[in-house]
């Protein structure tokens, strides 16, 4: 999962931030509501941590503009103000959930979890292409009921073509998907994975399930040209 965190502080930000990556998820830091929307226009998140109280742009005006110019991510709300009033105000706003500070991380991941679940309910519940599947709830990927072992980024790129089966992905949409923006890897970084991602297929396949479409990125081949 790809999430946003949005938050002023950095004594939170960091160690949230990195306790999110030990989950093996892609995590950018906004430090105000500024940057954060300039973050949120420029990439596709599938989460938004959101603090309330944040300078230059509060959490409640930036939820508010981001539904207003039709942002779909998910946004879950972290703030100290624990009313139902202040509750209201912010999934009134367009946040999906209310986090309040100080919490325990435990609590924010099963949060995660749970909207992750929520997310998926107008989606497939496993990804299917041909005899290659994919349990986005589960992690667990296999083909012709073989698994995969596969590293976090291989599965996040599968995910990708999984998702999205009939377009031409660009190395810069994987790399900008898969890594953050302060620690972007370039081009040859994305090569490398697929090149790994490939060749663990063709281990349990009879053929190539990524195609390179020269001078524009990768797509997945159809379940017919497994050969």
């Amino acid at each position: 999962m790809r999430i946003l965190l949005i938050e002023d502080d950095d004594r939170i930000a960091r160690p949230l931030a990195e306790d999110l990556r030990h989950q093996n998820h892609v995590v950018d830091i906004a430090n105000d509501g500024v940057e954060g929307w300039s973050y949120a226009q420029s990439a596709l998140y599938d989460l938004i941590l959101l603090d309330l109280m944040l300078p230059q742009l509060d959490g409640i005006s930036l939820c508010k503009q981001l539904r207003a110019s039709g942002y779909t991510a998910l946004i879950l709300m972290l703030t100290a103000k624990d009313t139902t009033t202040d509750k209201v105000i912010g999934l009134d706003a367009g946040a999906d959930d209310y986090l309040v500070k100080p919490f325990e991380l435990e609590e924010l991941a099963a949060r995660i979890r749970a909207l992750s679940r929520r997310s998926l309910d107008a989606k497939p519940n496993v990804l299917i292409h041909g005899q290659l599947q994919l349990d986005p709830v589960a992690c667990i990927a296999t083909y012709a009921d073989r698994p995969l072992p596969l590293t976090p980024k291989e599965y996040m790129i599968l995910e990708c073509f999984l998702r999205n089966p009939n377009q031409v992905l660009p190395r810069s949409t994987l790399r900008n998907k898969l890594w953050e923006f302060d620690k972007l890897s370039g081009e040859d970084t994305v090569k490398t994975h697929i090149a790994n991602l490939r060749r663990k297929l063709k281990a349990v396949s009879s053929g190539n399930l990524i195609e390179t479409v020269y001078g524009i990125g990768y797509r997945l081949n159809s379940p017919k040209s497994e050969r």
